[in-house]
């Protein structure tokens, strides 16, 4: 949907018009939840949060001011994830415990023969769910759904160099996982 259409059915939805509102969702519903679902640990907490987070849009039209309506959603699922993980998942995220991280030159396996994709995508998904929820956001907004540093860093209400250095640490924590499982299943 062209940005201009998306500005007209905000328009339309903050007057009253329920229709106009649902178009919303449903241009933008599954982008949202595949977003949410690399956050949250399961599915029907995504289905969750994602509804939540339309329900938080609509109650809140009225702060729209313009601008990008998928960032504007976007900013909304992000802080109710966030809110979701920080509420539900225990403090054992993968954290900087002083271990020396190989740097990626180094850092070479042939994962092709060892695992098939669909074990790496898991690997992944498991090491970005051990990425404390600041963390895991930068990386899947910017590394994953790729939305730009400053785009980002604008849904995270941060600034870029925050960004950055999330993405930073969060890369390391994740290469580290991965570095782990690859060693320990040749």
């Amino acid at each position: 949907m062209r940005r201009m259409d998306e500005t007209a059915l905000i328009g339309s939805a903050q007057r009253g018009d329920l229709d106009a509102f649902n178009d919303l969702v449903d241009c933008h519903q599954d982008q949202l939840f595949a977003l949410v679902a690399r956050m949250v640990p399961d599915r029907d907490q995504a289905h969750d949060v994602v509804q939540e987070a339309f329900f938080s849009a609509y109650r809140h039209l009225a702060s729209f001011r313009g601008g990008s309506v998928r960032g504007w959603l976007t900013r909304i699922a992000v802080n109710a994830a966030l809110a979701c993980v920080r509420a539900r998942e225990p403090a054992s995220y993968l954290e900087d415990d002083g271990i020396q991280v190989e740097s990626p030159r180094d850092w070479s396996v042939d994962i092709e023969g060892d695992l098939e994709r669909g074990e790496i995508r898991r690997h992944i998904e498991d090491g970005l769910h051990g990425l404390v929820p600041d963390m895991r956001a930068a990386v899947i907004l910017h590394d994953v759904e790729g939305f730009t540093a400053g785009e980002a860093a604008l849904i995270l209400n941060i600034s870029q160099s925050a960004l950055k250095s999330r993405l930073h640490r969060g890369r390391l924590l994740l290469r580290r996982h991965l570095a782990v499982l690859l060693k320990s299943e040749l």
